[in-house]
Formats: C-alpha cells, structure tokens, sequence
C-alpha cells in the first residue's frame, strides 16, 4: 500500500510563512496528481492546491492564490506547500492526497495523510 507522511505544521503569527511537506512510500508503481486539503473545524475539507505529475500543471483555490505555492520532487515522491502571508482563516488540517498506482496494470486509486495541524494566531 501506499503511505503519506505530513510535516511542517505548528503555530504561526498572522503574516508568517510555513512550509509543509508530504512523503509517499511504499509499494509505487507511479504517482499522478498529488494535492493538498484542509479542514477548518465545523467546515468541510476543502482542495488548497493540486499539482501534475509533470508539475506543469497546478490548481489553487482563489482564497491561496497569490500567497501559496505547491511544489513537488518525484524522485523523492514529495510534495510541497510553501505558505506565505499566513492568515488566521487559515487555521485548518492540512491533509495530503496523491493519486497512486500500485502495478503498471493498476488503476490510480487516491491515498491520503493523517493530516497536519497549521494553527495562525497571535
């Protein structure tokens, strides 16, 4: 099976920047689009940003544009977030998706994280 890992969640001032990254391992055949979600209490989870396996192609939601970057490195199966301008709306779980094959014959089937907690306040 598949396996994401997050980091790089913790506590940040209004303003400040974060960077999360996300790790796949296991049985990989082949990764297409990786992404990541969050989900603010009492609200549902929501796409922040995607990516291509080829990187030539990201996805934003309009609330990160502009402030949010993603970014990734196959040859270490990772993916980044690079967060600027960190609002308290902000405030959320941070989960990673990727969609994974496991053969070369197997269908791409979507694999999460357990999440990590980015907390802005002053």
């Amino acid at each position: 099976q598949v396996q994401l890992v997050e980091s790089g969640g913790g506590l940040v001032q209004p303003g400040g920047s974060l960077r999360l990254s996300c790790a796949a391992s296991g049985s990989i055949f082949s990764i297409n689009v990786m992404g990541w979600y969050r989900q603010a209490p009492g609200k549902e989870r929501e796409l922040v940003a995607a990516i291509t396996s080829g990187g030539g192609n990201t996805n934003y939601a309009d609330s990160v544009k502009g402030r949010f970057t993603i970014s990734r490195d196959n040859a270490k199966n990772t993916v980044y977030l690079q967060m600027n301008s960190l609002k308290p709306e902000d405030t959320a779980v941070y989960y990673c998706n990727a969609y994974a094959a496991l053969t070369y014959y197997s269908d791409y089937a979507p694999y999460w994280g357990k999440g990590t907690l980015v907390t802005v306040s002053s």
